[in-house]
């Protein structure tokens, strides 16, 4: 197995629906068995010059594309946005989750929803308030690994 992380800091919904399918063609040849993991949203609702970086129709606009292009080609999964350090962005980002949930449920796609797990859980918002205030440390990755692991649409087992 070959794992390719193609997330990009600050990257928007936006900024994935362009460039995705390109980037993953030409990693993932015609004889691999391929496999996708998509994951974005926070960036989204990040507020700069009193709006959000993307508009939360747009955000489930990208979603539904983004999901409807890929399960065409690949097998397809999404793990919903995570809550940072940051109360007020955090309600725009549950809300786009919620959102992208229910896109993802349309278009057939399981759709991991970790703002809630997260967003409860001691180590993960300890460690993403104490430092950039948005990416936790190794435990907060730990903790994000496991709600994933232990997803009964999650292929490698």
């Amino acid at each position: 197995m070959t794992c390719y992380n193609l997330g990009i800091r600050r990257e928007t919904s936006s900024d994935v629906a362009q460039p995705w399918l390109s980037e993953a063609s030409c990693r993932l040849p015609d004889h691999c068995r391929p496999f996708l993991v998509f994951s974005f949203g926070v960036n989204d609702t990040t507020l700069e010059n009193g709006r959000t970086r993307v508009a939360e129709a747009q955000s489930v606009e990208n979603t539904r594309q983004i999901l409807k292009a890929g399960q065409e080609r690949y097998s397809v999964l999404m793990v919903g946005p995570p809550p940072i350090g940051d109360k007020d962005h955090n309600q725009r980002t549950e809300q786009l989750s919620r959102r992208m949930s229910a896109v993802a449920a349309q278009e057939g796609v399981p759709f991991l929803s970790v703002f809630q797990p997260l967003s409860q859980d001691s180590v993960w918002m300890a460690e993403v308030s104490a430092d950039d205030g948005a990416h936790p440390r190794a435990a907060g990755y730990a903790t994000l690994a496991t709600l994933v692991d232990k997803w009964s649409e999650w292929w490698f087992r």
